[in-house]
Formats: C-alpha cells, sequence, structure tokens
C-alpha cells in the first residue's frame, strides 16, 4: 500500500526503547491519510495536528540529537527540565496527542481490516470511523468536536475509494490492499502499545478536552 508502506517503521526493539529519528522519519509520511477521508472541515485540523507535533517532536530531537536519541530520553529530559509544568509541556506534549492521532488511523485500519462493517451498506467505512474515534480521541474532545467529527461519518468516502487513495490512486484487488494494512498494522501496533505504556509507567497521560 503506497501511502502506508512508504518508508517503514523500524521493529521495536526487545528493551521497547523506540529510537526518535527512525520513528519521526516514518511517521512524518501518514499525516496524508487524513486527506484520504475528504471532509476538509473535520480531518484537515487532524492532519494539521499531527503534522504539527511532529515538527514540534523533532525540534527538541535536533536540539541535541544524543539527549533525545530515543522517545524515553524526551520525556525523562522534559519531566526534570520543566518540573511541575511536566507533562503539558514540550515534546512530551505533542508526542501525547500524536500517539491518540496515530491510534486513530491504527484503530480504523485495524477495523477495516477485521471486517468490521455495516451489513446494510458494506461499501461504507462508518462503523470502522466511528469505532476509531470512540476509542482513540473522543473522551478528549468537548461536546461540539464530538459532535463534529460523529456527524462526519456520513461524508466519509466508500471503502473502495479509500482503499484506492491508499493506494495512490493505483486499482489494486481488495484482499491485496487488506494484505498491505495487515503489514502495516503488525509493524506499527506494537510501537505505538509501547509509547501508551511508557506514557502510563511515567504518569504522563492527561486527560484534559481539546
Amino acid at each position: 500500500m503506497a501511502l502506508l508502506l512508504e518508508h517503514e517503521f523500524k521493529p521495536l526493539p526487545a528493551d521497547k526503547q523506540i529510537e526518535t529519528l527512525p520513528f519521526l522519519e516514518a511517521v512524518a509520511h501518514l499525516p496524508p491519510f487524513f486527506d484520504c477521508l475528504g471532509t476538509p472541515i473535520v480531518y484537515s485540523p487532524v492532519k494539521a495536528d499531527l503534522s504539527g507535533n511532529i515538527k514540534k517532536i523533532r525540534a527538541v530531537y535536533d536540539s541535541n540529537p544524543a539527549k533525545f536519541k530515543t522517545l524515553q530520553n524526551i520525556l525523562e529530559v522534559e519531566k526534570e527540565l520543566h518540573g511541575s509544568a511536566w507533562p503539558k509541556t514540550g515534546a512530551t506534549l505533542a508526542l501525547m496527542w500524536l500517539k491518540r492521532g496515530l491510534k486513530f488511523i491504527l484503530v480504523l485500519l485495524q477495523s477495516i481490516s477485521d471486517g468490521e462493517r455495516d451489513e446494510e451498506h458494506p461499501n461504507l467505512i462508518r462503523v470502522n470511523a466511528l469505532k476509531a474515534y470512540e476509542i482513540a480521541l473522543k473522551k478528549y474532545h468537548g461536546w461540539m468536536l464530538q459532535k463534529l467529527f460523529t456527524g462526519s461519518v456520513y461524508a466519509l468516502p466508500y471503502k473502495s475509494d479509500l482503499l484506492k487513495a491508499l493506494e495512490k490512486g493505483k486499482e489494486v484487488k481488495e484482499e491485496e490492499s487488506i494484505e498491505k494494512i495487515h503489514q502495516f498494522l503488525t509493524r506499527v501496533t506494537p510501537i505505538l502499545d509501547a509509547i501508551y505504556e511508557m506514557y502510563t509507567k511515567m504518569n504522563a497521560e492527561l486527560s484534559y478536552k481539546a
């Protein structure tokens, strides 16, 4: 799948220490995923948020690559640096929101890969998108944002059109596209799970609403 497999994520090492630069280089290819969902009024801000958070983390990394070699290094250094303002600051906050955007992408794709669908409208992806939103983003959004996202599912593309967009316009059999999605998920899911686990262990997760 052209868009998803364009720049592969490195496998998660046994110690779950995720190197910052390869992670950022891989994830930098994912914001265009939201272009494939249409509905610019809803998904353009999510795309911009994802891109902005990647840039914020990259700026911190570039300031001292040796010091911020891994994502855990970033959280540890910023915790000491920012004191009581942490974790609602710096690259720690940027990565917190970045992982939520990634979670939305992964849950949506996993749901499609698993064959979850509305039996009466099997080519729609509303069921998949709503599940992704419920799990990844809803509890962090205020009432207005929740209404906007929930309403947006009626303007989502057909599954066939989404898969074609992810293939950058190439006509590919659905089963081939689903297999590529599975490859992507197999590589990225353990990395995202490790980031969530790191935030939990370091008590860095925040639940305030955007």
